[in-house]
């Protein structure tokens, strides 16, 4: 199998790393980057740069770039694109390049798959990428057609090797709506936390529980960015809901509520073991 990366970066590196420890796959690479390009195919993540040429050549191609990036790739490159080829993205929103990528794929000839690798760190570039980042992560993909098993079958059967524990199948609205609650509100609130004058105070002060909510801060905003406007619909509805409970919390406080602070705690604490399927 011959497989095209364009994307070299934590995601697009991790993907060749892993797929270079299966035997009889050949790993092609585009980044804009040539000074990462090039250490990738130096460091064996790659086996070639990925052409115009022998782009015709892949089976599977993944793009591991943002949102519009994706997108203008498949308008610039989809001509090229072998009609057997399965093309799958690994952007963190599904509406916009699904709707997108399902048409260009029929007017340019080739299969095209929404996914969405489950895995991540809060460090990005190819220098932060390794071979088991998706070892026993989950995987979503969002195919056209849900009633060509065969088709979804084979796509499983070509990400498997990455190290995936499993694939899901669902819709590219389902997606949006819970992402923007499991990852888009997590890396917003965290962001908006670290804010805080007191954070300049904290050594000394903090354990996991702040390091915890705070990781994830350090994030890449230009691509943060993209794909929270991109969904902005969806996660503004978590941000309203979140809003909302803070400020029962925030009255709690001012009034000096013990049995209503103590009745919120209570409530978010037998939600976490319910969604945790566990019991006190």
């Amino acid at each position: 199998m011959k497989i095209g990366i364009v994307g070299l970066g934590l995601i697009g590196g991790s993907i060749a790393k892993a797929y270079k420890l299966c035997e009889g796959i050949i790993v092609y690479g585009y980044d804009l980057d040539k000074t990462v390009l090039e250490f990738a195919e130096m460091s064996g993540a790659i086996d070639g740069v990925l052409t115009d040429e022998n782009i015709k050549e892949c089976d599977l191609i993944i793009t591991a770039i943002y949102p519009k990036a994706t997108l203008g790739f498949l308008e610039e490159k989809g001509d090229l694109i072998d009609e057997n080829a399965i093309v799958v993205d690994t952007c963190g929103i599904k509406r916009s390049i699904c709707k997108k990528g399902f048409a260009l794929a029929k007017e340019k000839n080739f299969r095209f798959v929404g996914g969405h690798p489950m895995a991540g760190k809060q460090l990005s570039g190819f220098k932060h990428s390794r071979d088991a980042l998706f070892s026993g992560a989950p995987m979503v993909i969002v195919p056209e057609d849900y009633n060509d098993l065969f088709f979804i079958d084979k796509v499983k059967e070509m990400l498997m090797p990455i190290g995936f524990s499993k694939i899901s199948v669902t819709t590219s609205k389902n997606h949006d709506e819970i992402i923007a609650y499991t990852s888009q509100m997590p890396h917003l609130v965290s962001n908006a936390f670290i804010k805080s004058d007191t954070a300049d105070k904290h050594r000394g002060f903090s354990a996991g529980s702040y390091n915890d909510l705070s990781r994830v801060a350090y994030l890449n905003e230009e691509m943060w960015s993209e794909l929270f406007l991109e969904n902005s619909d969806c996660l503004v509805n978590e941000l309203d809901g979140f809003i909302s409970e803070l400020l029962k919390y925030k009255e709690a406080l001012v009034h000096n509520d013990k049995e209503v602070l103590e009745k919120l705690l209570e409530e978010g604490r037998v939600k976490k073991e319910k969604v945790d399927g566990k019991c006190r």
